[in-house]
């Protein structure tokens, strides 16, 4: 058995944000490749790593607002970059922003992003992280100060470097997002952004001209109030990370704090708006 791995096939119903939640507590013990799929996630431990108790450990499994099932099979040992090559295919949003791994050809596209995400999520798969990638190419970073808060890969912020904006601040809670993110800006060299680990306690003081949020809808309820302090005159709000049906709850908690519904994308029933003073 010497070298096999145990592979788990985790089924999630919603898949986000509890796809995201689940591999960070995998990660946390010893799971060590994980594989987004559409109805969920495939992970990857060693056999002597695994003991038969250890998912007791994982509060998301006992959430009752997710029903996550899985099945688990020992397979030989894999090559995990060809793995992950297998499964990360370049993507094109808009015609004009190419998001690609290390290992494809470089593009023709006017923006073309070079990701490795490891375990972060926020490959521009996810249809959340695509519809912010198009608000980003539709609306004008020119000089703009920039907030990406839960960055994960930090894709968000390099399209907006790349848009042209000035100051960058790119912020996760997530130490494995806040260390992916600064080898993804420095692969796409946007050195310039302010890469951050932490949560919304770091934004106090600070003024931005747009916030960009792919988040969850519980925290996007939650931390609203403190990213409208921190908004310019003018300034303007891109939220994702929550279904269709959570709109009119994200649209009024919006008009609580004087933000403006502006204009939103759809896709797979997810949703990205964008919100203005």
């Amino acid at each position: 058995m010497g070298g096999n791995y145990l592979e788990f096939q985790f089924k999630i119903d919603p898949v986000q944000p509890a796809s995201e939640i689940l591999i960070a507590e995998l990660g946390y013990l010893g799971f060590e490749s994980f594989v987004e799929n559409d109805d969920g996630i495939t992970a990857y431990i060693p056999v002597e790593e695994y003991e038969d108790d250890l998912l007791t450990g994982v509060h998301i499994l006992q959430s009752e607002e997710f029903e996550i099932n899985y099945s688990v099979s020992e397979i030989e040992r894999l090559n995990w970059n060809k793995e992950w090559e297998k499964n990360f295919t370049p993507i094109l949003v808009d015609e004009i922003c190419s998001v690609r791994a290390p290992f494809h050809p470089e593009t023709e596209a006017k923006y073309d992003i070079v990701i490795e995400p490891k375990m972060s999520f926020g490959t521009g798969h996810h249809a959340t992280t695509h519809m912010m990638i198009q608000h980003i190419l539709k609306n004008d970073f020119e000089g703009k100060k920039v907030l990406d808060i839960g960055c994960g890969t930090g894709v968000l912020a390099i399209l907006a470097a790349m848009k042209g904006a000035s100051q960058i601040d790119a912020i996760d809670i997530d130490n494995w997002c806040y260390l992916n993110t600064i080898e993804n800006i420095e692969r796409n060299e946007c050195t310039f952004i302010n890469v951050e680990e932490g949560g919304v306690e770091l934004i106090k003081d600070r003024k931005y001209d747009i916030i960009l949020a792919n988040i969850n809808r519980n925290i996007l309820l939650r931390d609203l109030p403190e990213y409208e302090k921190t908004l310019t005159e003018n300034g303007v709000i891109f939220l994702s990370g929550f279904y269709l049906i959570d709109l009119p709850v994200i649209k009024k908690a919006c008009r609580k704090v004087g933000l403006d519904f502006v204009e939103n994308f759809e896709r797979n029933d997810w949703v990205a708006a964008k919100f203005s003073r």
